[in-house]
């Protein structure tokens, strides 16, 4: 067992699937020579050759329509968006096709695809570089969405997005994939997709989070602990589907809710997990629930993007507004 970052996580599952399975293969713009541009990938092409570690032009659109082809012919494609924000020109053959495959040949073919790809902000990149879109890919039936918040649930994780006979969109937070070291154990163990992570226990509110913002959530949680708070962090760690039993659970004994997503407010998924706490859970709330989300603008650049990013003293203003109802 060693301690590394997510992003040496990450590259550590590819290498042990594509040890494991021969099936596996990795395409994506300068994942091979370069090791893509974090670096997830460094190594693998000199590892498992050109074959299964292929450089493509850059075009989102035909490196997921080739995955498809690829995942339809019996082979587990990983394939990487360079930043979420180029994801649009993919989106057809993502939603047209990737999404509806098994639907559309009754069961007759699957699509193993995961397609990789950073997610959020807070690294002072240029435009279409830190967006935070998975409202946009939950709302499409037939994907699994998954965002790690650490490097060992992002190694388990991946593992599982590879075996998992459907398409599975893998968001990854860029401000996590050099943040921290953990120790993360290469023995092939996934970790299950649909199950949230409970990271701290707590009575008195429930924090439903993931990726980057469980770090401000935990920091968050921990200041008010020491005014005798007590809080609840659940790291949802699947966006589709999610795990609505874990959320309600911890409503139920908490009796209120603070959902905290870098993604902007309005259709963001935390409204859609408000609605259904609301829906399953309104007489067990003490309190209305809270939202503490990006704003309603595109990210903007460099000097106010952490102004944009929900941070920590956001996140205790919501907390004890919501203990005040």
């Amino acid at each position: 067992m060693a301690k590394m970052t997510m992003v040496e996580a990450i590259n550590m599952a590819h290498a042990w699937e594509m040890a494991h399975d021969p099936s596996v293969v990795v395409l994506g713009e300068d994942v091979g020579t370069n090791g893509g541009v974090f670096r997830a990938t460094v190594g693998l092409q000199q590892r498992f050759g050109k074959a299964r570690v292929q450089d493509t032009p850059l075009a989102e659109g035909l490196i997921a329509g080739t995955a498809i082809g690829m995942a339809a012919q019996g082979l587990k494609p990983v394939a990487e968006i360079q930043f979420m924000g180029f994801i649009y020109p993919a989106l057809d053959q993502i939603a047209s096709h990737m999404a509806r495959l098994r639907n559309r040949t009754r069961g007759r073919l699957s699509c193993p695809v995961v397609l990789r790809m950073p997610h959020g902000g807070g690294i002072h990149a240029p435009e279409h570089h830190s967006e935070s879109l998975e409202a946009l890919l939950c709302h499409h039936p037939g994907l699994r969405v998954v965002c790690p918040s650490s490097p060992a649930r992002a190694y388990g994780l991946l593992l599982a997005a590879i075996r998992d006979p459907d398409p599975v969109m893998f968001l990854e937070p860029v401000r996590l994939y050099r943040f921290a070291r953990q120790e993360v154990q290469d023995d092939g163990q996934a970790l299950a997709i649909g199950c949230s992570f409970v990271l701290r226990e707590g009575s008195d509110l429930t924090i439903v989070t993931w990726g980057a913002m469980t770090v401000d959530s935990l920091k968050a949680a921990e200041q008010l602990a020491a005014d005798g708070v007590s809080c609840e962090v659940i790291d949802a760690g699947t966006l589709a589907p999610l795990d609505f039993d874990t959320i309600l659970d911890s409503v139920v004994k908490t009796g209120r809710l603070l959902i905290v997503h870098e993604a902007p407010r309005t259709c963001g998924l935390g409204a859609e997990i408000a609605a259904t706490v609301n829906e399953r859970a309104l007489y067990d709330l003490l309190a209305p629930i809270r939202r503490v989300a990006g704003y309603d603008t595109v990210m903007p650049l460099y000097r106010l993007e952490h102004d944009y990013i929900p941070g920590v003293a956001r996140i205790v203003d919501a907390i004890r507004a919501t203990l005040a109802e």
